[in-house]
């Protein structure tokens, strides 16, 4: 497995996004309890040290921290396993979305953290999302905070535009560690957080990064381009997405959701995949 870094830690050029395992997507089934161990027990042996989580990845709000417990259980004793998870999004009384980025909440929000994945500091601590209701250098101050106090080692940020990646890498005093945000095939339009990540030496973490599509059949059908390059290597669409995103940067580590073991094996072998000159010019276009 190729190794890359955040901030100054190596991990696996490829990760995995734990939330399928605790929020199918819509029509899935929810994985059972042993299949999500297996699944990220796959992960590892594929090669894959960084596993991606959040506190409010439930299938219902009474179930809040279900995916950190599970990812908890299943990397128990790999201390060679870099666990980011985020904090910031709350869950409401109907199981929908809200969001709370006060530093005095986003600090509890970490010790609930810290508590479910078992650990006495978290290795990549995330705000998840921006809270329109309170200033981004209050929320990304907590986390310097966090920092300064041992809770966290890194701190990252998720779904900020480029200038809120460069207040909040100003906040921390240059240590932002990450940006997590959506880019895929189907959405490019963080290019420019990739690009600018590339530039001040931040990793790069797509979150959905083939684009919500389920099977190969589905991206090729969407992405002509994709299913050709594709079927040129004898590999799958899938993991061509994978390693176009790995071409774009150093910096950037895909971190594709899994509930299966033999997905997330795919994902993991597209860091054997070199593109040519050629394919990459056809696949931006």
């Amino acid at each position: 497995m190729q190794q890359r870094k955040i901030g100054t830690v190596s991990v696996s050029a490829v990760g995995l996004g734990g939330m399928p395992l605790s929020m199918p997507p819509s029509g899935k089934a929810m994985p059972s309890r042993e299949q999500a161990i297996a699944t990220v027990h796959a992960a590892l042996d594929a090669g894959i040290t960084f596993i991606d989580t959040a506190d409010a990845y439930s299938l219902e709000t009474s179930g809040f921290g279900h995916n950190e417990e599970l990812i908890a259980e299943a990397v128990k004793g790999r201390d060679d396993v870099l666990v980011a998870t985020k904090g910031g999004h709350t869950r409401t009384p109907d199981n929908g979305w809200d969001l709370d980025g006060r530093p005095e909440y986003l600090k509890r929000a970490c010790e609930g953290s810290l508590r479910r994945l078992g650990v006495e500091a978290i290795g990549l601590y995330q705000l998840h999302r921006p809270d329109p209701k309170v200033p981004i250098e209050e929320s990304v101050g907590a986390l310097a905070e966090l920092l300064d106090d041992g809770k966290i080692r890194m701190a990252g940020v998720s779904n900020f535009n480029p200038a809120e990646i460069r207040t909040a890498n100003a906040v921390l005093g240059g240590r932002l560690a990450s940006v997590q945000n959506e880019f895929s095939p189907r959405f490019r339009s963080s290019l420019p957080e990739l690009e600018l990540c590339d530039e001040l030496g931040i990793a790069f973490l797509p979150w959905s990064p083939l684009g919500g599509m389920g099977g190969a059949a589905d991206l090729g059908s969407q992405h002509a381009a994709f299913a050709k390059v594709a079927q040129e290597h004898g590999v799958s669409p899938q993991q061509v997405c994978i390693a176009w995103e790995l071409a774009k940067s150093d910096r950037v580590i895909p971190i594709p959701g899994s509930s299966r073991p033999e997905t997330i094996h795919s994902s993991a072998a597209a860091v054997h995949l070199t593109l040519s000159p050629a394919d990459l010019t056809l696949l931006d276009a």
